[in-house]
């Protein structure tokens, strides 16, 4: 696979550093966030601005829909890439992956205070008569629900390595939005099915998100069982066993949901839903945008090829690459799974998206939009081929027709 030439490739092995090393701490903000936010609002009303310190409760969908896109376009493309010679060193590195491990306790702590805050009736501490208003509780749980989401992707990095103690709280992480079969299905099912129609995480040529969403969820679902299921057959074990990795995932979450239903009350079930129905959808989205329209061909054999840079929509914008810890490098991450987000390269061959995944999640709520800014993208990657593409099957004969295929 050929690497993206980077113009410090030139650089000596010796001298190379990385520029993002201490920028990955920028990772921790969208799990103290609400703490954040909770200053700002005790600010705003100290100096009078009560009618807009409410504002800041949104600061979760504040930073996904408006200021990362702006930083995004402001400081534009990463452009390095680790030399090879680096490699091995980098990974091994232990400071990166604490960057990803102390998520976890600050993402907790945030869920509970946000608990908190969302059934206490006397918050007169941050200068509010009563308790939160409609608005502001809504606000609140978008906002965890950004952190939750991007919680997955933390669990993502630690699903995929090999450590126990990782694949252990990549689970942990999950619990917040009770999506843990995706530690099944990404990593023993996306990644087998990846840009192929059987893919229930792959997005199809004409297919809009509002369609794609359900059918993802469920599908991923459904296909974590089915792989569970076979595996715990194979071990000659009940498919009901603690030992089922779908079934002992969802338990952490139905432990961490009753510890907060039984420390804040019945009244907090409302804002669980919402923020990791939200938390998860963001994912979703991210799935969407990923692999839009990208098929892996058959060979004579009838087997599909082997996953290349060219089946994954890519974009090396900095900003949401520090947030996502490189997810955006998606091609590098499928070719190499068990690779450390810090060694992650962006690669030649791979087509890239017009801006960070950032800006193209808002792009993927608004299916007219989306089908103009993408849909040409897809078609020139293929040379105008569309049979080379991964059509919406329901579409199919409509779109082939637009081509003057039969």
């Amino acid at each position: 696979m050929a690497m993206r030439v980077d113009p410090e490739a030139q650089v000596p092995a010796a001298q190379w550093r990385d520029k993002k090393r201490h920028l990955w701490l920028l990772g921790l903000i969208p799990p103290t966030a609400v703490f954040l936010a909770a200053g700002l609002v005790w600010g705003f009303n100290e100096l009078g601005w009560s009618a807009v310190a409410p504002v800041w409760w949104w600061i979760g969908p504040i930073l996904v829909y408006g200021l990362l896109p702006v930083l995004d376009i402001f400081f534009g493309p990463d452009g390095q890439n680790p030399p090879e010679e680096v490699m091995e060193r980098l990974e091994n590195d232990k400071y990166y992956r604490y960057c990803t491990y102390v998520y976890i306790p600050f993402q907790l702590a945030s869920l509970a205070f946000a608990c908190y805050l969302w059934t206490a009736d006397n918050l007169s501490w941050l200068g509010i008569d009563g308790g939160l208003s409609l608005a502001s509780k809504i606000g609140l749980a978008l906002s965890i629900g950004v952190m939750g989401g991007i919680g997955i992707n933390t669990a993502h990095e630690l699903g995929h390595k090999k450590d126990e103690l990782e694949r252990w709280l990549s689970k942990i992480t999950l619990a917040q939005t009770f999506y843990g079969h995706f530690y099944i299905e990404h990593n023993r099912g996306h990644h087998v099915r990846v840009s192929t129609p059987e893919d229930p995480a792959s997005a199809r040529f004409g297919e809009s998100f509002w369609t794609f969403l359900p059918r993802s969820v469920w599908g991923s679902l459904r296909s974590s069982w089915e792989l569970e299921k076979a595996r715990m057959e194979r071990l000659d074990k009940s498919v009901w066993s603690i030992h089922n990795d779908v079934l002992n995932a969802w338990l952490m979450s139905v432990v961490l949901y009753a510890a907060l239903v039984a420390g804040f009350g019945w009244e907090v079930l409302p804002f669980l839903v919402i923020q990791a129905v939200y938390g998860f959808s963001l994912l979703e989205t991210v799935n969407y945008l990923e692999h839009y329209g990208l098929l892996r061909q058959k060979t004579a054999s009838g087997r599909y090829e082997r996953c290349a840079p060219a089946h994954s929509w890519n974009s090396d914008h900095i900003c949401t690459n520090i947030f996502l810890y490189h997810l955006q490098r998606h091609s590098d991450h499928h070719a190499n799974p068990t690779r450390r987000y810090q060694t992650l390269r962006s690669m030649d061959g791979a087509p890239n998206l017009p801006s960070g995944y950032a800006s193209m999640i808002t792009l993927a709520y608004f299916p007219p939009v989306w089908r103009k800014v993408m849909d040409h993208r897809v078609l020139d990657h293929y040379d105008g081929d569309i049979t080379r593409v991964n059509v919406q099957p329901a579409k199919r004969e409509r779109i082939y027709a637009r081509f003057g295929v039969a």
